[in-house]
């Protein structure tokens, strides 16, 4: 009996899943926290060293005998963290995070300098926004000379993972599309924004190559095997950014689906077989680490509004979906703009989150917690709209993340969105298509043959549209628009 080790580093911990490929059936599943540096300026960051640490101490939560049959492993990372590391391997100062709005200044001035958003989408195909790496780098470059001085190579995170288990210094095009210095057409670091960063420096000396195929970057060090507990010398797929690897763990790697994950953040993307770039860049126009590209639109406040909400009213998970069943759709009035991390579509990192429609007979916890919900799910329906605008054309909706766990939100994306929901056996999406890229990687296998064979459908989970609802969603929707335009106003 075989398996495969998928890994995901996210932004609140690091999962480990354990495949078995014989069952088709996950064997084993851990994780473990992460510490979040973030303040009111903007600033989120995290040391490299708790991922290593958490690492750990989730893979060896995983039963010994289960780890020792482990043939191939996979990364998936969080993307656009920032990692510089010196000639010794040793990152050089705190990661800044995907979530970090700090460098916004930074961003205005990459833009400005290159010549534009016109310029920005059509030779890179993406607008240089806070969140993305490039402005980090500007910022390290500026704010800490000494520490730049000494940085031999820039990694993401799931990069100084694979570097911390192979020795390999390795990028590959689905997350490098997220750096904001690449050119995703042609999946190459683009020397004109580099040379914008630092004129002085050929930063591609210090970026690896882009690999752009499934074969494993090298194998597991035998130290590294021993702390870890799994078998010595195995090979490490590519792996790629949490986004990228979750397309593969729900079969996005064909036109027709939509995954759309209620993580911390909120993202939908699809598959196309060419660029998509919009004429104003709300669309991130990323790479997919199967060989196509993955138009996707990410919501800066998911779970982070479920959770702020929870947390004010002391609600447990389960106390949560149990007031969600009870609650009314449309939250007797409440509409909620769940902007409290600023927002990345539309582009407003200074925005707060607002509640409307507040009167003396509705401000109930289960109004507050239901339009939170609806609140975060418009937010992306908003999204879904965009790329469909851009000619793709869903048949579905794959539903993951932690929010995918209830039931009632599963059914307020369907009639939302008037779309099917489809829920997946497997919810760890990222570490489970890092596992299955682990997989193709031994194996040789067609990623699409794999996904077919491996990915399976929780047919009692799905979620159909509901007519009545849709109906009443698409008023209550015109609604949401006018708030959030109101707001994007208030804080442009």
């Amino acid at each position: 009996m075989s398996t495969v080790l998928g890994i995901d580093v996210g932004t609140q911990n690091v999962k480990a899943v354990l495949y078995d490929i014989d069952t088709q059936q996950c064997s084993a599943v851990a994780s473990a926290p992460l510490a979040l540096h973030q303040t009111k300026t903007g600033i989120a960051e995290q040391e490299a060293q708790w991922w290593i640490d958490a690492l750990h101490a989730a893979v060896n939560q995983l039963e010994p005998n289960l780890r020792a049959r482990v043939v191939a492993i996979g990364v998936s990372g969080q993307q656009h963290g920032f990692v510089p590391i010196n000639r010794q391997g040793q990152p050089l100062a705190p990661v800044k995070l995907w979530c970090d709005t700090s460098t916004t200044a930074e961003c205005d001035y990459l833009m400005a300098q290159f010549g534009g958003s016109e310029a920005c989408l059509s030779e890179l195909g993406n607008l240089i926004l806070p969140g993305y790496t490039a402005s980090k780098l500007l910022w390290f470059r500026n704010t800490l000379p000494d520490l730049y001085a000494q940085m031999d190579c820039i990694l993401l995170p799931h990069d100084y993972i694979n570097f911390y288990l192979t020795g390999t210094k390795s990028m590959e095009a689905g997350d490098s599309s997220g750096t904001g210095f690449m050119d995703v057409r042609a999946r190459q670091w683009s020397e004109k924004m580099l040379r914008v960063i630092d004129p002085k420096v050929d930063l591609r000396d210090r970026l690896p190559d882009i690999k752009t195929s499934a074969t494993p970057i090298g194998t597991l060090l035998p130290n590294i095997a021993h702390k870890l507990g799994l078998p010595p010398g195995k090979p490490v797929a590519p792996g790629g950014g949490d986004n990228m690897m979750s397309a593969i763990g729900t079969g996005n790697i064909r036109s027709g689906v939509i995954t759309m994950s209620l993580g911390t953040s909120g993202t939908i993307y699809s598959y196309a077989d060419k660029p998509v770039v919009d004429e104003d860049g709300s669309i991130a126009a990323f790479c997919s680490s199967s060989g196509g590209w993955l138009p996707l639109i990410c919501t800066m406040n998911c779970t982070v509004g479920t959770e702020l909400m929870r947390n004010l009213f002391d609600t447990d998970i389960v106390a949560f979906e149990a007031t969600l069943q009870a609650s009314t759709r449309g939250a007797e009035g409440i509409l909620t703009v769940p902007f409290f991390n600023g927002e990345r579509t539309p582009n407003i990192p200074a925005a707060k989150a607002c509640l409307f429609g507040l009167d003396s007979q509705n401000m109930h916890q289960s109004n507050f917690l239901r339009a939170t919900v609806e609140g975060v799910t418009f937010s992306l329906r908003a999204g879904l709209e965009l790329l469909i605008e851009q000619g793709l054309k869903p048949e579905e909706i794959v539903l993951t993340g932690g929010g995918a766990n209830s039931p009632t939100w599963r059914q307020t994306v369907a009639d939302v969105c008037n779309m099917p929901v489809t829920i997946l056996q497997n919810q760890e999406s990222a570490a489970f298509g890092a596992a299955l890229q682990a997989l193709a990687s031994e194996s040789g296998e067609a990623l699409g043959d794999l996904t077919a064979k491996h990915i399976k459908t929780d047919v009692d989970a799905c979620r159909k549209p509901q007519q009545t609802s849709v109906d009443f969603y698409t008023e209550h929707y015109q609604a949401y628009q006018k708030a959030a335009a109101h707001v994007e106003d208030l804080y442009r």
